[in-house]
């Protein structure tokens, strides 16, 4: 009986801490100025990456994909910006960046002569 009771006292304070923790948290797509996050991500607009702030992988496709440059990388050789619409992405360009930087300056430049 003791247990029984000392687990419904335990999972009413976890209950009662989590609901504490959704009222204090904004909701999804509000402005986040304040922990961590504002001084890990950049606020928007502020950096500028090659391609026009495309991402190379769809680039490389022949596909023009916007990046918000949140996730990049700098090349280490050259030390430009390229920023990247996912994760997967940049995971994916890592694998062979030199081959496909190649092919993501080709189709850009095709795209560029292509555009009325």
């Amino acid at each position: 009986m003791r247990r029984t009771l000392s687990a419904l006292a335990t999972a009413a304070v976890v209950a009662g801490a989590a609901d504490a923790a959704a009222a204090s948290t904004p909701p999804l797509g509000a402005a986040q100025d304040v922990g961590i996050w504002k001084a890990a991500v950049p606020p928007r607009g502020s950096m500028h990456g090659e391609f026009g702030d495309e991402d190379p992988v769809g680039l490389a496709a022949g596909v023009e994909i916007a990046a918000d440059c949140s996730i990049n990388w700098v090349d280490p050789d050259s030390g430009k910006l390229y920023c990247f619409s996912t994760a997967t992405s940049l995971v994916y360009f890592l694998e062979a960046p030199r081959e496909r930087l190649r092919r993501a300056r080709e189709e850009w430049r095709r795209l560029r002569l292509a555009a009325p």
